[in-house]
């Protein structure tokens, strides 16, 4: 099988060479895309040319693309290939390539009871009439999450939604509902490789994984659904926009992520289908070969699809802190970085020398405070077992190996060291262990290899608790080994006098120093190209709660092993961010329902706060390895134009606008770029009277690669708010002089105003630098607007 190839074939859009074809394309022009006699016109078509190009040859298509895309994707040897891409009919051919995946306090800790939910009507209308379309693991339909049933407002049927719902054995009739109104699977790639596990996987829209189930109730979940884990109430949860509607198009599985073969078919049933934004939480594997990032068939089919007027939002990735570790490229899609929020959840022990250790755990606590014994594991072995025989037998995942009387009743001591990280040992294994020895409790201490790691609170349905430090943990046994009494002869063990109690972890406490940018998301600058070129276009966009976030978890689910068998999961990253934004963008969506999805990009980002909750600048981690005291001011690489605000994108007063033709001028302005924007789109670049770069694109932003001595940019606002005076602010970026004008402007609602700013170099300088210019209307609005110039270059004044 290592001969054959699965490539993505891109046709443009009509361009057909036989005349007995014409009469049925003109035909076609007249019906709808999303009519069932246009895709299948389209499939014969496809069909057509594979068969006349590859006479009696063996291959297997897998999709026909047909709505955002004219193109297939088929199984070929690399001779088929060849013979493919020689034909005038087809503009270009892409290797299919891997993709991975990358609440009950949030909806408080971004103000929407109060605030947006409120301006709309109250949580019972928030997000109505939305259609959200999930590229992802899929759902778990009999969650309470998305149930039709858990309000006396019975859910509307969109009008403008087509997509259906698949019926298998996994996925049987009836799983849709008024809120999942439709759900798909795409697997053809992954099936023709030989990577998919029907048994794990699901050959259908139902969820192995826990990922997709949770990214959805993010964003749309239900009202006021109580999450209970270990047997512990922990609130109530809600989506961003929990009356929106939900639409699944499975595109990723628990055992190997997913293929760009199937994110495309998924891609382009979701803008068939009518939806009205997509959430990605997933990005590609690698950085995308060829003239630049943006030109690969993920992002292609998503300009399309905002073309169609779908806004798109994608997670940044979780390959921080570095610099352009961004993993989301194009400035048609809204990049989304992972913050933290202001609840945390802390344990720890008090031991018998009055040291309190801190830790994670969301564990109870043991009884009363009264104190017990702590015994370690390898010190309560059974005659027959020895560390020398199990190196691992520390870690407490085999109750068959210790002594049940030395352990009863007593704190059991078990190492937590990177097996746990790698999922071979795991402490429901340990915390099972416990049980069945009947130990009070278990106390893990950290492995002095794993420096820094970072730990979510694990659930646990006894006392417990997990000390993330090393330092920490070598005070722990310290102590217990201080508290030992040997017998001088055989220096064998006759007393545990180490004595400890566990405080429990199910009390939240809540931090002043939020939001923070987490060490993992990524951060630009945005890499244009394989050769880490710099690209004119701000990444991440913007930032939202992504850290330890509570949300709907699959009945299967297995992302997690330490939530297994539950119905909640808290989980970290830019995948847990990106659908917070899907469900706040459904919200300006609704109150906006003509916003371009540039426009609705632009209300969320001009909006952005830079501060915490303290009044303080948002910091951002900088170091994998003990995060937060590596940690300085985030500049936009790090949180793009700000964090989150909900309640204030609902009235930006202001906002940036960009057209596909904007789009397509900025690609057709990259160097080399023709040839293959005419292969993706079917558009000559010679239709574009003009070029733009990305500085010039009618972002929210602006950032500037190289400034070469002087460079003015421009860009045009459009007032969607009442009649307003702006004065203009600024702050210039280290080694530029900025100036704007007008420096005031009048503007009625509907009228557009064009700013020039003038950027000078002041000084020669590689490092990256920051400015903001603010816009403050009389009417209370603020626009906020990140500059970031990288490469400066000025006058060499030295005399010789």
């Amino acid at each position: 099988m290592n001969m054959w190839k699965l490539v993505v074939i891109i046709l443009p859009l009509f361009r057909l060479h036989h005349t007995q074809q014409l009469g049925k394309l003109i035909r076609f022009r007249n019906i709808s895309r999303t009519d069932k006699r246009y895709s299948s016109y389209i499939a014969r078509v496809h069909d057509s040319l594979l068969r006349r190009v590859l006479r009696g040859e063996k291959y297997l298509k897998l999709y026909s693309y047909h709505y955002l895309i004219n193109g297939f994707a088929v199984l070929v040897t690399p001779d088929q290939v060849d013979k493919l891409s020689r034909r005038r009919e087809v503009a270009n051919v892409v290797l299919d390539f891997s993709v991975r995946t990358a609440t009950t306090h949030t909806p408080q800790f971004l103000g929407l009871p109060q605030g947006a939910w409120a301006q709309g009507g109250g949580y019972e209308l928030a997000g109505e009439g939305m259609v959200i379309g999930f590229i992802d693991t899929g759902i778990d339909p009999t969650h309470s999450s998305f149930s039709d049933h858990t309000s006396e407002h019975p859910y509307p049927v969109p009008a403008h939604f087509s997509g259906i719902c698949e019926v298998t054995r996994d996925f049987p009739s009836g799983s849709c509902n008024r809120k999942l109104i439709g759900a798909r699977h795409f697997a053809a790639s992954a099936i023709t490789r030989g990577v998919f596990n029907s048994s794990q996987d699901f050959a259908s829209p139902f969820d192995g994984d826990g990922h997709g189930t949770h990214t959805a109730s993010i964003a749309a979940g239900n009202h006021g659904t109580p999450v209970v884990v270990a047997g512990h109430h922990f609130g109530n949860a809600s989506g961003m926009a929990p009356r929106s509607h939900i639409a699944v198009y499975k595109a990723l599985y628990k055992g190997f992520g997913g293929f760009a073969a199937d994110v495309v078919a998924a891609i382009d049933q979701a803008a068939q289908d009518g939806v009205d934004i997509i959430s990605l939480s997933i990005t590609p594997n690698r950085r995308p070969p060829g003239v630049a990032t943006f030109f690969n068939p993920i992002d292609m089919a998503l300009l399309s699809a905002v073309k169609a007027g779908i806004f798109v939002v994608q997670a940044a990735g979780n390959t921080g802190p570095s610099p352009k570790s961004m993993s989301s490229f194009s400035p048609w899609i809204f990049t989304v970085g992972s913050a933290s929020h202001d609840r945390v959840y802390s344990n720890s022990i008090i031991l018998g020398n009055n040291v309190t250790i801190p830790g994670v755990g969301l564990a109870p606590g043991t009884e009363n405070d009264t104190m017990y014994t702590l015994i370690s594991a390898v010190h309560a072995l059974n005659n027959g077992t020895t560390v020398a025989d199990d190196m691992y037998v520390g870690e407490c995942q085999d109750s068959s190996k210790f002594n049940q009387d030395l352990i009863q009743g007593n704190l059991l001591i078990c190492s937590y060291s990177i097996r746990f990280v790698l999922g071979i040992s795991t402490v429901n294994h340990a915390l099972e262990t416990a049980k069945n020895l009947s130990a009070v409790g278990v106390v893990f201490y950290m492995d002095a290899f794993v420096i820094g790691f970072q730990l979510n609170p694990t659930p646990m349905k006894i006392p417990g608790i997990i000390i993330p430090s090393p330092e920490d943990s070598k005070v722990l046994l310290k102590y217990y080994n201080y508290s030992l009494e040997r017998d001088i002869m055989t220096k064998r063990i006759v007393k545990f006098g180490a004595l400890a109690t566990i405080c429990g972890g199910f009390k939240a406490n809540y931090s002043s120093s939020a939001p923070k940018i987490m060490y993992y998301s990524a951060r630009g600058p945005d890499p244009e190209d394989n050769f880490l070129d710099d690209a004119e276009i701000m990444k991440p966009n913007l930032v939202a709660p992504g850290n330890s976030i509570w949300a709907a978890w699959s009945s299967v689910g297995a992302d997690s092993v330490e939530f297994q068998g539950e119905n909640f999961a808290m989980m970290s990253g830019t995948s847990m961010a990106a659908p917070h934004i899907a469900g706040l963008a459904a919200l300006v969506r609704q109150k906006f329902p003509n916003f371009s999805p540039s426009a609705i990009a632009s209300a969320l980002s001009t909006t952005a706060s830079l501060y915490d909750k303290n009044g303080g600048p948002i910091m951002a981690q900088r170091a994998y390895a003990f995060p937060d005291q590596n940690q300085s001011p985030a500049t936009p690489f790090d949180m793009g134009s700000g964090f989150v605000n909900a309640t204030a994108a609902l009235n930006p007063g202001l906002i940036f606008d960009s057209s596909y033709d904007n789009y397509m001028s900025f690609l057709c302005g990259i160097n080399g770029s023709a040839p293959v924007v005419l292969n993706y789109t079917g558009e000559s670049c010679w239709v574009y009277n003009s070029t733009i770069a990305g500085a010039d694109l009618n972002l929210p932003s602006i950032t500037i690669a190289k400034l070469n001595q002087s460079r003015t940019v421009l860009r045009s606002v459009t007032n969607v708010g009442g009649n307003e005076t702006y004065s203009v602010g600024w702050s210039a970026p280290f080694g530029v002089s900025v100036k704007v004008s007008p420096a005031h402007f009048y503007i009625a609602n509907g009228e557009k105003q064009v700013l020039s700013v003038f950027f000078n170099s002041t000084a020669n300088s590689t490092t990256a630098s920051y400015g903001r210019i603010g816009l403050f209307g009389n009417q209370g609005h603020v626009v906020n607007i990140p500059l970031s110039v990288i490469v400066k270059i000025t006058y060499n004044t030295t005399k010789t």
